[in-house]
């Protein structure tokens, strides 16, 4: 979309608005780290080491004394960790599908918003990575998953979901982080020239690599991302695709189905896309970003997470349809029994509401471009997709083949301190994040701006 959206008066939306220099863009999107610190950071980072520390009492109480502090039982034995996992993988999907969407298919829009969304994926990827580790009851013997030559002739179990699992959450953060880190290379270095502080400036200039700016670096540079961009576009399908299967290769009703990779991809992308407009509408309002993070910003990734909530929708009556068209008893009240009017039922038709029906408000332009309701189904959503991995998770397992083994399932303290301990570390991180990088790729707003001010001038003169 290298012109942006063109309406009946042929005027093209500007993505970055203002007829502004160079120096003006390095001044104004480098003033989260030049500038003081505020307030309102200093309370967030309050409550995000608060949740941390909720966290680290679950993690040590999960480790002295075992799982049996969690709410598992004989027959879920899956129940809040793996949830919160899945979770936490989806939402962490949406900063390598915005890297994608720039460098490989030329997206100009999402140069303003990819850094961010890089950053969520990191910090979100971290979150769900906690989840496996803990699950393992013993951590402290995770080396026994790493495929390493050894004297006990300790080889891996391949058909092993948990080692799918580690292989494609290592093998994602990796490649986030990478993306992440070479992305910011350019504005370290400009920051290292800026900046007054002497290890200030040996710190960015360190992590800089020598970045000097030059016409060959450039190319070098853009060359190098597009082949991250190419190799992390499997990735993205790949790690979710990954995660269903741990899933799919069951024989637990609702769980042994085809449909789940495809599902789940479209979910995580679904559910990340919903974050980052949480995340870019705070953004933009704390540090004044509205010339560079503007409606038209906000309205595409709202016809992104509109059309993710038709397949959304499609997926979840196609899940139905294949449950009654089965004629299998298992998969029939497992869906419309145990699912649909029974012991889940509030938390299945919160989750149908929530994913399939609140976002289609966004094909409405009056709710696109109004940021309380922008915001609001955003956060809806996020509870949605946390809904529906509780549901595919629990509800499976709590009521099974055998009635006999049929149990109910409640999460205990410490289940929900390791989630919200989760939530520090999310909170923290990107908070971290804001104040000490550039939030907004510097380095590839400035061509971006340049491309609007030449679009401005041409509608000027054909008006």
């Amino acid at each position: 979309m290298e012109t942006s959206q063109t309406f009946s008066t042929n005027i093209r939306v500007p993505l970055v608005r203002g007829n502004k220099s160079y120096g003006q863009i390095s001044n104004e999107l480098l003033a989260n780290v030049e500038g003081k610190t505020p307030l309102w950071w200093f309370a967030g980072m309050t409550i995000g080491t608060i949740l941390l520390a909720i966290g680290g009492w679950a993690f040590y109480m999960s480790l002295s004394k075992g799982l049996g502090t969690w709410g598992l039982n004989n027959s879920v034995a899956w129940g809040w960790d793996i949830v919160n996992f899945v979770w936490w993988i989806g939402i962490g999907h949406a900063g390598t599908a915005f890297t994608i969407f720039f460098l490989v298919f030329r997206q100009k829009w999402a140069g303003s918003i990819n850094r961010s969304a890089e950053a969520m994926t990191v910090f979100a990827v971290m979150c769900a990575g906690l989840f496996p580790l803990i699950h393992m009851g013993r951590p402290w013997l995770a080396f026994f998953i790493l495929p390493y030559p050894n004297t006990r002739l300790l080889w891996l179990n391949f058909n092993s979901p948990l080692f799918w699992d580690v292989l494609a959450i290592t093998t994602y953060l990796i490649t986030s982080i990478m993306l992440w880190y070479l992305g910011m290379v350019p504005d370290l270095a400009t920051i290292a020239q800026r900046t007054k502080n002497k290890v200030g400036k040996f710190i960015y200039g360190m992590f800089s690599l020598g970045w000097n700016g030059s016409l060959y670096s450039y190319n070098r540079y853009e060359t190098l991302m597009r082949l991250l961009g190419g190799l992390a576009a499997p990735l993205v399908i790949s790690v979710h695709t990954i995660v269903a299967l741990d899933f799919s290769v069951s024989v637990i009703p609702g769980w042994h189905a085809t449909i789940l990779p495809p599902y789940f991809f479209v979910g995580a992308i679904f559910s990340g896309f919903a974050m980052v407009l949480t995340i870019m509408i705070l953004l933009r309002k704390a540090f004044n970003l509205f010339d560079y993070v503007t409606e038209k910003h906000l309205d595409n990734i709202a016809h992104v997470i509109k059309y993710g909530s038709l397949i959304i929708g499609l997926a979840y009556a196609t899940e139905m349809f294949i449950a009654w068209y089965s004629g299998v008893d298992y998969e029939i009240y497992t869906f419309f029994n145990a699912r649909a009017t029974g012991t889940f039922s509030v938390a299945f038709w919160t989750m149908v509401v929530a994913n399939a029906i609140v976002p289609q408000l966004f094909w409405f332009k009056k709710a696109r471009r109004n940021l309380v309701i922008m915001f609001l189904i955003s956060i809806v959503i996020n509870i949605g997709m946390w809904f529906e991995r509780y549901i595919i998770m629990i509800s499976s397992l709590a009521e099974d083949f055998l009635p006999s083994s049929w149990v109910s399932y409640q999460p205990t303290l410490v289940d929900i301190g390791i989630y919200a301990g989760t939530f520090g570390l999310f909170t923290c991180g990107m908070l971290m994040f804001i104040r000490y990088i550039p939030i907004i790729a510097v380095n590839e707003v400035k061509p971006i701006a340049r491309q609007s001010q030449k679009n401005a001038k041409e509608d000027n003169h054909e008006y």
